[in-house]
């Protein structure tokens, strides 16, 4: 799945600096809940009630099989013929409606006189006076049913029986049910958008992890793999689609309605959480099938298509695949490979065999309007949800505990697919910024989490949800990157060819790619470990965090320790490994000899490391391992007159790690800030994007520090004087300003030369950027501002304007057709100085007509992050924490997100206690998928309130003496 809803570095930063000169006036809210309005119930079919009452619930704990969360193991499903019929007009309650019937046949693997099935929010019909039929297959003979109904609490459907099934027999269950087609973004759900001036209706899905069972009754399990008999029921002139091809269709008449039944081709054995079935009013574009060839079609809005916005997605799809086959040694397993863009989507994108669903941000390129960024977040994506085609799906994780070795596979291997089908990008390198840099501020955290849970841990849908975070999606991808770097390239990829190949269309442990991976070292001659591939990874996955390598030069001496940003905070997670990990160094001196060293203990000594004189080390090339590196004081100093005297000799990926370890281990108390803020001095002389989107990046904790402070004025002058040189060196290089970067990250430095040289105050860039938004006020038809550069600008001047550039905002937004442009001016409107505005932007997010429900947390994330903002937002939150728990506590990122983006700017005693006081004042609604977010949150506040104290009078002198 992708990474929930997208909230770049860039448009953070953004929102953040373009407010901290305002004069900070905050009004306060007093908000009274309102209670979400009652939906209409689902009536209950002619054909019978909609539940059977359970057994009375004992005073004792209960240890029946229906009281707990997994499924026994005396089942396993074959197939299932499936068929459902969603209406997309409601019905006279006003409600829009799914009916279905299912028949799963599957055999016994233990005696039992029980069947456990999924069933959630499903009103099933009465059968035979049961919610179910059971029949014998193959000679076997079903018992007679003596009671069924639904367990609520573990969402199972009971069926007990009067006798027992038998291990080895076959059999066949049956159910009829009907269930709302709701805007809950979750199952099988609806989605609607409006296409000249007529309103319509799509009938969607999303089962990870836990709703196919919202769609119908299914052993909802990863492991519980079976083919599918889809058959759609759909208003005629719609488009039906599933997982497989579509083999046949029919028009004919059912309840008086004329509709046409399209059935789809069986898929392959696969698992629920990868189920797709849609019907839309869609276009599509393809190309000609070739006989070997896979058939691809990107679907989405009728005028999307006509458009040319889906042209992008078609070209790389193919690219990728076929780098995919080369890559895994393994052909495409279906026949075609859909691609849809949801207008309703609250994941980024979800990887369903055959039929993977977007958002349309990230699968719709306009070439006209759309930006650098908007068109690698749709490469990336795709690139991210073709690996999972394979690994995920192909060779699917037996339990939720390994979901990390799932995204995480596909979240690094994704560079790889984007690389391939976008050589001159350098993309490759992007991981660092993207993933790396990213989840080392949450896994350095005392409240971070192994990769890997026990099995037994993961038990109910929130657990689960739980799971989807960065420490899944991007410490898993940095960890896989430095295996398969320590293995080489060849070596990973051999190994992992073996292991999809032999459980294809199965399940698996983690520790199964491990044995592949060891076998392929084993086999490959002149490479080898100084323990097990198991041994080695074991102690990445089952323990949390990460080391920081400290290296002295002057005695070659090296040590580790488990790195937290709050160096007094208390690990009460135990470690079998007592936080020691196998560390792979790479390193280079100052002569470029470069070496491999691992170190395999607490404190080791490394004869080459020692230096004399001038010379340095530097550790970690390319930041291929997963750790940060810490020097004696004089190697310091002479990486930093290294980057004084010439900074091009130290790699470019290194030169932006020196910054980000520098500040990172100054904010634990490693270093003494001023060396941190040292590394930045080079920063007029820089060209190169990494090195200056890793400052920002760390600069941003300053700002969210110290933006109610008296240091951000110097602060502010001294990165004018920074950035200044690189705004006159874009502005060159573009003939001023008429011309596009030709190089993929020079078009990102340009957004950050004028970003920062717009909000530190450079008269010239504020000139710049106001006349352009003015020209378009003026001329809403012709937009004068590079699609590259709205972000910025738009909210530069929403900023710097009052109510008459947010409301023209706002129509543009309203208007917008294309997604990617209403998400730049989503983003912007949240910039505004005036309260009250951000008093209404965020009342809009409750009402899904002005703010989809997809966008609703990160628009409340958005408005947070802006100095205004702050407590309107987090105000807000309090406010109505029961409706925006209903409405999206089990969403994976966007609660989270929510969560620790309303409060990443706390760092008083104030904000501590309101947050642990609204931990106290929530207990019983719960938090969902954000539970971990909140002690995060608490954590992190605790060490900004003791690391401001400590260190705002030494940065204030520093940017006092250095803005000079």
């Amino acid at each position: 799945m992708g990474k929930g809803f997208y909230i770049s570095k860039r448009l953070g930063r953004m929102a953040l600096l373009l407010s901290l000169a305002a004069t900070l006036t905050i009004i306060a809210l007093s908000i009274v809940y309102h209670k979400e309005k009652a939906k209409n119930e689902a009536k209950p079919t002619d054909a019978g009630p909609a539940t059977t009452p359970a057994p009375t619930p004992s005073t004792t704990p209960s240890n029946e099989p229906w009281d707990k969360y997994r499924l026994p193991d005396t089942l396993k499903p074959q197939y299932y013929n499936l068929t459902l019929w969603p209406r997309l007009q409601a019905n006279e309650h006003g409600m829009y409606i799914f009916t279905g019937r299912s028949s799963v046949v599957f055999t016994c693997e233990k005696d039992t006189d029980l069947i456990l099935i999924h069933s959630n929010k499903l009103n099933l019909t009465t059968i035979d006076g049961h919610h179910a039929r059971l029949t014998g297959l193959s000679r076997a003979t079903a018992p007679t049913i003596k009671t069924t109904w639904l367990q609520v609490d573990t969402q199972f459907l009971v069926v007990q029986l009067n006798g027992r099934l038998a291990a080895g027999g076959s059999y066949q269950l049956d159910t009829e049910f009907q269930g709302e087609l709701a805007d809950d973004l979750g199952g099988f759900y609806r989605s609607e958008y409006e296409e000249d001036g007529v309103k319509k209706v799509i009938a969607t899905t999303q089962m990870q992890a836990t709703d196919a069972r919202k769609a119908f009754p299914c052993f909802d399990e990863p492991a519980m793999k079976a083919v599918f008999h889809i058959t759609l029921i759909h208003e005629r002139g719609t488009v039906a689609l599933s997982n497989g091809m579509d083999k046949e269709t029919a028009n004919m008449t059912m309840e008086g309605t004329p509709v046409t039944r399209t059935t789809f081709e069986p898929t392959k054995r696969m698992s629920t959480y990868l189920l797709a079935f849609i019907v839309c009013d869609f276009a599509y574009i393809s190309a000609p099938k070739g006989n070997d060839d896979v058939l691809i079609r990107i679907w989405a809005r009728r005028k999307a298509i006509e458009q040319g916005q889906g042209g992008y997605a078609h070209n790389v799809t193919g690219p990728i695949l076929k780098f995919y086959e080369s890559y895994y040694n393994a052909t495409y397993p279906l026949s075609k490979s859909d691609q849809i863009a949801l207008p309703d989507f609250n994941a980024g994108a979800m990887e369903n065999w055959g039929l993977i669903t977007y958002r349309e941000t990230a699968l719709l390129y306009d070439p006209i309007v759309g930006s650098n960024g908007n068109k690698e977040r749709v490469l990336t994506v795709i690139s991210h949800e073709l690996a999972h085609m394979w690994f995920g799906n192909l060779v699917t994780l037996r339990w939720w505990n390994d979901l990390w070795l799932n995204e995480g596979f596909a979240s690094y291997v994704e560079y790889l697919g984007a690389d391939y089908a976008e050589p001159t990008w350098n993309f490759k390198d992007m991981i660092i910024l993207s993933d790396v840099h990213r989840v080392f501020g949450v896994d350095a955290l005392a409240s971070s989490h192994p990769l890997s849970s026990k099995e037994e841990d993961i038990n109910r849908p929130e657990d689960i949800s739980q799971l989807f975070d960065s420490i899944s999606y991007s410490k898993g991808a940095a960890v896989l990157r430095m295996l398969s770097q320590f293995l080489s390239e060849p070596v990973f990829v051999k190994g992992l060819s073996t292991y999809l190949n032999e459980f294809a269309y199965n399940n698996t442990v983690y520790t199964d790619l491990w044995d592949h991976l060891q076998n392929a070292v084993d086999s490959t001659p002149g490479v080898s470990l100084p323990h097990s591939v198991n041994d080695i990874m074991n102690r990445w996955i089952l323990q949390m965090g990460f080391p920081v390598v400290t290296i002295d030069t002057r005695t070659g001496q090296l040590s580790q320790q488990h790195f937290l940003l709050d160096p007094d905070s208390v690990v009460d997670r135990p470690s079998e490994f007592n936080y020691e990990w196998y560390v792979p160094i790479t390193w280079m001196n100052s002569a470029m000899e470069q070496q491999q060293h691992w170190l395999l203990q607490k404190t080791d000594t490394h004869e080459p490391m020692r230096t004399t004189g001038a010379d340095w080390v530097l550790a970690n090339l390319n930041v291929s391992g997963y750790y940060r590196v810490n020097y004696d004081t004089e190697n310091w100093e002479r990486l930093l007159n290294q980057l004084s005297v010439d900074h091009q000799v130290i790699p470019v990926i290194n030169r932006a790690q020196i910054v980000d370890d520098a500040f990172n281990l100054a904010r634990a108390k490693i270093l003494n800030i001023t060396l941190a803020l040292t590394t930045t001095k080079y920063l007029s002389r820089e060209r190169e994007y990494m090195p200056w989107e890793s400052a920002i990046n760390n600069l941003d904790d300053f700002f969210l520090l110290f933006d109610r402070t008296e240091v951000y004025g110097p602060m502010q002058a001294y990165l004018k004087k920074q950035v200044t040189p690189l705004l006159e060196y874009f502005k060159e290089i573009t003939s001023n300003w008429t011309k596009v970067p030709s190089g993929h990250s020079d078009q990102y430095n340009q957004i950050n030369a004028i970003w920062l040289a717009c909000k530190t105050g450079v008269e010239s860039c504020q000139t710049l950027t106001a006349n352009w938004f003015r020209q378009w006020m003026q001329d809403p038809d012709n937009n004068p501002i590079h699609p590259n550069l709205k972000t910025t600008v738009y909210c530069s001047a929403i900023s710097a304007g009052g109510a008459e550039e947010w409301d023209f905002g706002w129509e543009m937004f309203k208007n917008a057709s294309i997604a990617s442009e209403a998400d730049k001016l989503r983003y912007a409107l949240a910039c505004t100085k005036q309260p009250w505005l951000l008093n209404r932007y965020l009342e809009h997010t409750l009402d899904a007509n002005k703010i989809r429900k997809q966008d609703a947390t990160s628009t409340i994330v958005y408005i947070a992050r802006n100095v205004v903002g702050q407590s309107l937002a987090w105000d807000f939150v309090r406010g109505k924490w029961e409706y925006l728990f209903n409405q999206y506590g089990r969403g994976s990122f966007s609660f989270s997100n929510l969560i620790s983006g309303v409060t990443k700017r706390f760092s008083t005693e104030f904000e501590l206690k309101q947050l642990q006081q609204f931990k106290k004042d929530n207990e019983d609604i719960g938090f969902g998928s954000g539970t971990l977010a909140v002690e995060q949150a608490i954590e992190r506040t605790t060490a900004n309130i003791k690391w401001v104290s400590e260190n705002k009078e030494q940065v204030l002198n520093w940017f006092i003496n250095e803005s000079k």
